[in-house]
């Protein structure tokens, strides 16, 4: 099941919602929302800085990452990044496969 990792930094009103609802009424929505389309949260953190979330989800395929992703920025309460995550093994095969590239100007 294809892995991504999840960034998140929450909007004032974001915010505002998190103070009423805690750290563990977050949690409980986001898996409500991640397996209603048949993935699982490997892990999640709140964090301080540039990100106030970091999450680990996965997803059967990435329509599923994608209908998430549209799902939460239209809310306005979070501003995210979905970064797809890779095996070793599936470096390994990518490494392994042909690829005819040519750079600009050569």
């Amino acid at each position: 099941m294809p892995k991504y990792l999840i960034q998140a930094t929450y909007t004032p009103e974001g915010a505002k919602g998190l103070l009423e609802e805690g750290a563990s009424g977050r949690r409980a929505a986001v898996e409500q929302v991640v397996a209603g389309l048949g993935g699982t949260v490997e892990a999640m953190y709140f964090a301080f800085g540039e990100d106030d979330f970091v999450g680990i989800l996965d997803f059967p395929d990435p329509v599923s990452m994608a209908a998430v992703s549209l799902s939460v920025k239209a809310s306005g309460a979070l501003r995210t990044r979905a970064t797809p995550l890779l095996t070793l093994d599936e470096i390994d095969e990518a490494t392994r496969r042909q690829v005819s590239f040519r750079p600009p100007g050569a």
